[in-house]
């Protein structure tokens, strides 16, 4: 009898993302009214002071100091905020959730994908994607892809148009720090998993958040490349002039839920991403040096028949959902 052909790690391993979420619209409106009109990024310039940190020889000669701060700091920069007769922010987006996880969009070694497909299965009939759904709904449920839209609102409230059933939350009701459940995110986390196990669902999420009067609001930021002096400093993202957000600032949002890495006392949930990454804190949370990281924990899974505790097999599967480039 043939021994087992031993596995190695594909030269081309591909997944397609499995929660796709659309751009999100922003709307203004009032709280107690169901009046929205599209909030449109416009344009301002402003006259500000010198505020960045000098160099020695500037900051310690007060007659230079006084002469480089007394020149004008001139800035375009692009502005959203709600009109000043409305209080509340309304974000739309549309969200797809897909199964056949098993299956790799692509995979040049029949081998590896026939056990990887094998261990999505075994997984599958364990969990049936139970927890990584209930995460997922309740980064909905929480407001989470409001991002800095979600800080100091006086309320928010998110619904949830799915298979003819509609889902309201009070955000303030969920910790973002945890995840503890309750029927009615129980309820939508079962459509999710449903879409998981690969009966396609389809989601229509609502979120109100109310500001105050033309407050300002965050669309997503645009990269500026190479701008010259005087040219526009901050480009806002918009549709067709309407402001928006990035469907991967949502997506980002939505997979926050690794609480499987070693620092979660310290910063958290963070999104699922290959090494950890979190980039506004400049740091890395499953290094590969710890043996955490996604592509040290597949590996042992895969090649050295090394079962992951169930945590880890959570994270690997959020990171097939997430989609990527996995090959050699």
């Amino acid at each position: 009898m043939m021994a087992d052909k031993k596995l190695k790690t594909p030269s081309v391993l591909a997944f397609e993302a499995k929660l796709i979420p659309s751009d999100a619209l922003m709307f203004a409106g009032n709280w107690d009214q169901n009046d929205w009109s599209p909030i449109l990024v416009g344009e301002k310039s402003v006259r500000g002071t010198i505020s960045n940190r000098l160099k020695n020889a500037l900051a310690n000669d007060p007659a230079k100091l006084d002469a480089e701060v007394s020149k004008a700091n001139l800035q375009t920069v692009d502005t959203a905020a709600l009109p000043h007769h409305t209080d509340t922010l309304k974000l739309v987006f549309s969200l797809r959730v897909l199964g056949g996880l098993d299956v790799p969009s692509t995979c040049n070694d029949p081998d590896y994908q026939q056990a990887l497909a094998a261990k999505v299965h075994a997984y599958q009939v364990e969990t049936g994607f139970k927890e990584l759904a209930q995460r997922y709904a309740l980064n909905i449920a929480n407001g989470r892809f409001l991002w800095r839209n979600r800080v100091g609102a006086e309320n928010i409230r998110v619904e949830v148009n799915a298979a003819g059933k509609t889902f309201s939350f009070n955000s303030y009701e969920y910790d973002l720090r945890t995840f503890a459940s309750n029927d009615q995110v129980d309820q939508l986390a079962a459509l999710i998993q449903q879409g998981l196990q690969g009966d396609a669902v389809f989601l229509k999420v609502t979120a109100c958040a109310k500001l105050g009067e033309g407050q300002a609001v965050f669309p997503s930021q645009e990269l500026v490349m190479g701008g010259g002096k005087g040219d526009k400093s901050k480009f806002l993202y918009q549709l067709d002039g309407q402001a928006a957000m990035h469907s991967q600032k949502i997506g980002n949002a939505l997979r926050t839920i690794d609480t499987w890495h070693s620092a979660v006392e310290e910063v958290g949930p963070i999104a699922v991403e290959p090494y950890g990454s979190v980039t506004n804190r400049g740091a890395a949370y499953r290094q590969p040096k710890e043996k955490m990281d996604f592509y040290k924990l597949l590996d042992s899974w895969m090649l050295k028949e090394q079962t992951p505790a169930i945590e880890q097999q959570h994270y690997i599967m959020a990171m097939l959902i997430r989609g990527g480039v996995f090959g050699e």
